[in-house]
């Protein structure tokens, strides 16, 4: 009976949430376009869908997403697990060469999650009609993936170190910048995109959860100042790596040419 009750508190709380988004749609076009709603039947079911939806999804958060992540990286900054049966720390601090395994699991968590991306998955698709296939989906999906993978890593072991944040975030964005005036001008506004999208429903939930998790076991590290961060890295990382992947293939195909430029010219000499 709890559980029916906090259902139905998530669900009116989406319902108040949502409720502006739906009051000024109909207001435009009511009021502005002075147009009916087509399909106003359909339409309200799919409000009811999303209302659904949403308070599902909420309630599945707080259920099972955000303690798997904060029950994983307990687990694995147990002292016993980094430091052996006895838990020993070194007098010197933490020793972040023994939480390689926070940092593959971090990858792992970032790879995944952003290959299960709506937004993405929607973004990815998009481009590849746009482009005419010429920027193929499921490389773009594996491009960003691969970005927020290495973010996520990177950001754990900024965790476990305790360094800054806005280093990361300077270099990075210098990385970006340089590449920006390097990478085909086609790529830029997607590349940037790509780093809007991945932090959305299902990579924001798990990765704030394992960096809350992290700061609050890792010894010294404080959940406020060190647990959040990640997603600002998992937005950069990925621009880095779609620029990457344009700059890649623009080499690879310039290289094909030539080969097969030289292949014709040597087939002509007699």
């Amino acid at each position: 009976m709890g559980e029916l009750i906090n259902i139905l508190g998530v669900f009116l709380t989406t319902i108040r949430d949502v409720a502006p988004i739906a009051i000024l749609l109909a207001f435009f076009q009511l009021a502005v376009l002075r147009q009916p709603i087509p399909h106003l039947k359909k339409v309200l079911v799919g409000f009811v869908y999303v209302l659904i939806g949403l308070a599902l999804f909420l309630v599945g958060l707080e259920k099972a997403l955000f303690p798997l992540g904060e029950t994983m990286a307990q687990q694995l900054t147990d002292p016993a697990f980094v430091y052996g049966e006895t838990g020993a720390q070194a007098a010197g601090g933490v020793d972040w060469t023994r939480y390689y395994w926070v940092y593959i699991f971090a990858a792992a968590i970032g790879f995944s999650t952003t290959i299960a991306e709506p937004s993405l998955i929607a973004v990815s698709l998009k481009a590849d009609e746009a482009s005419g296939g010429s920027v193929k989906a499921f490389a773009l999906r594996i491009a960003v993936a691969v970005g927020v993978a290495a973010s996520i890593a990177l950001g754990a072991f900024r965790i476990v170190t305790g360094t800054p944040l806005h280093i990361y975030m300077m270099v990075g964005y210098l990385i970006v910048i340089v590449q920006t005036m390097f990478a085909p001008k086609e790529i830029i506004p997607l590349a940037y995109d790509s780093g809007g999208v991945t932090t959305s429903t299902v990579t924001v939930p798990l990765v704030t959860a394992l960096g809350l998790g992290l700061a609050s076991t890792v010894p010294g590290r404080s959940a406020l100042l060190d647990g959040f961060g990640l997603i600002a890295l998992a937005s950069l990382f990925p621009m880095i790596t779609v620029m990457g992947y344009a700059q890649g293939s623009r080499a690879w195909m310039k290289w094909q040419s030539k080969n097969t430029a030289r292949g014709k010219t040597e087939g002509d000499v007699p």
